[in-house]
């Protein structure tokens, strides 16, 4: 608590204050275009951003749109109409300001729009699930410390091979990367207990099966030269994930509507 003796000080400096003071940054697009994507169409699905200001979204689901805004795995959400699991969406939008904004505020823009064009109202509540608990791995973590200002944005972006993916990081913190794997790759939540606090690069390769991002990535050959996911995260980053159950938070979607147009 401030002191008494301080706060005459505090009132007469106020304004001084309030106009050194950051602006909060921005919490919605300057604008945005959302169009449905026809059921028969073959695309991927991926999020980036083209350039400073350009914010893309394809061939995502409203629940995976809501996972990825809220960093859940889809799992976790549940409510709403039966076509939040269906129905796909391509999103182009510009965000404001000269900078590139980083992930975080790309998500929190990405919230704005959900409620806003999609009409979103949801409540969390805590429920049991199957969840993987990722862990060190009794040989210990085979990470190398990132030498990039931790100022700088993590990058963690898979590209699918015939027989392999390969998912480099840089820059991440291991929360960055279960995040990923819960939102997009593995079938249930992940809870980060490795204790690990550093920023990282590492690169993984492993063989895919069909349980893994959705069954949307074509299963490896069973000659495949990586190996399986389980082994390759203990292999090549002296980690291990552990099947279990335990209490997250999940998110019920209360209220959903398609998008209003553009």
């Amino acid at each position: 608590m401030l002191r008494q003796v301080a706060e005459l000080m505090l009132i007469a400096g106020a304004s001084t204050f309030a106009a050194q003071a950051p602006a909060p940054p921005p919490a919605a697009f300057e604008v945005a275009t959302i169009k449905p994507v026809s059921p028969d169409a073959k695309a991927g699905r991926f999020i980036t951003m083209q350039g400073t200001n350009r914010f893309v979204a394809k061939n995502y689901t409203l629940k995976l749109m809501i996972a990825a805004a809220y960093d859940l795995s889809p799992k976790t959400i549940s409510g709403g109409p039966e076509w939040i699991d269906s129905d796909r969406y391509d999103i182009q939008a510009v965000t404001p300001g000269a900078a590139r904004p980083t992930h975080d505020e790309q998500m929190a823009m990405l919230r704005t729009l959900l409620c806003d064009r999609f009409t979103l109202k949801f409540h969390r509540e805590g429920k049991d699930f199957s969840i993987y608990v990722l862990e060190v791995a009794r040989s210990g973590p085979k990470l190398k410390e990132s030498s990039a200002p931790a100022s700088d944005p993590s990058q963690l972006i898979s590209t699918v091979y015939p027989q392999r993916i390969h998912l480099p990081a840089r820059n991440a913190t291991i929360g960055d990367f279960a995040s990923l794997l819960q939102r997009a790759l593995l079938d249930r939540p992940v809870v980060d207990k490795t204790g690990l606090t550093g920023r990282y690069d590492f690169d993984l390769d492993w063989a895919p099966d069909e349980t893994q991002f959705g069954g949307e990535v074509p299963v490896a050959p069973s000659d495949a030269p990586s190996p399986p996911f389980f082994t390759a995260i203990e292999q090549e980053l002296g980690l291990r994930i552990e099947a279990t159950r335990g209490v997250v938070q999940a998110l019920v979607v209360d209220t959903a509507q398609r998008p209003t147009p553009n």
